[in-house]
C-alpha cells in the first residue's frame, strides 16, 4: 500500500516536532484558576447588565446585584493573580533582571518568589480569619454570608503561596528562567 503524499508531509512533520512538555499537576490547578476567574467575570457581566436593565427599564433595581458582584469580582481578581504568579505574568521590572549576572538573577528571582508567596500568606491567612469571622452574618440584600467575598481571597493568597514557592524552588535549582 502507497501513501499519500500528504500523508508522508504529515508524518515526517510529527518526527520533527518535539513533544510540548506534559502539563504538571499546578498548571492545571492554574487552569482551573483561570476558568475559575472567567467565568466569574462572565458573572459580573450578567449581573451588571441585570442591574442596569432592572434600574433603567422595569424600574425595579434588585437588592442583591452588589454583593454578588463584590463576591463575583473577589473571585476574578484572586484566582486570576493567583494564576499570574504560576505563570510569570504579574508586575515586575524585568530590565532590571535582565541587567544582573546570572547568580544574581536567580537570588533575585527567588527573593521576589519568596515576597510574593509572603504576600499570599498574609492574603490567605486573614482572609481566612475575616471569612470565619462573619460567616454568621448576613449579607445586606442577599441571603449571603456577610464574609463570602472572603473566601475567593483566602484561597486565591493560598494559591499564590503555592505558585510562588513552585517557582522559587525552580529559578533556585535553575529549571526556571526565573521572572520575564
Amino acid at each position: 500500500m502507497t501513501r499519500n503524499p500528504t500523508q508522508a508531509t504529515a508524518a515526517n512533520a510529527d518526527e520533527a516536532t518535539p513533544a510540548a512538555p506534559r502539563p504538571t499537576v499546578l498548571d492545571r490547578v492554574s487552569d482551573a484558576s483561570i476558568a475559575i476567574a472567567s467565568v466569574a467575570l462572565l458573572g459580573l457581566v450578567v449581573v451588571q447588565g441585570w442591574q442596569v436593565f432592572a434600574r433603567y427599564v422595569i424600574n425595579d433595581s434588585p437588592s442583591w446585584t452588589e454583593p454578588v458582584t463584590i463576591v463575583l469580582l473577589a473571585a476574578a481578581m484572586s484566582f486570576g493573580a493567583a494564576s499570574g504568579v504560576h505563570t510569570g505574568r504579574h508586575f515586575g521590572f524585568f530590565l532590571l533582571a535582565q541587567a544582573m549576572g546570572p547568580l544574581q538573577r536567580r537570588i533575585v528571582d527567588t527573593v521576589v518568589n519568596l515576597v510574593v508567596a509572603a504576600i499570599g500568606a498574609v492574603l490567605a491567612g486573614w482572609g481566612a480569619v475575616l471569612l470565619l469571622d462573619g460567616l454568621d452574618i448576613k449579607m445586606a440584600g442577599a441571603p449571603l454570608p456577610q464574609s463570602l467575598p472572603y473566601l475567593p481571597l483566602a484561597v486565591g493568597g493560598a494559591l499564590m503561596v503555592v505558585f510562588a514557592l513552585a517557582r522559587g524552588v525552580a529559578v533556585w535549582n535553575g529549571r526556571e528562567g526565573g521572572e520575564g
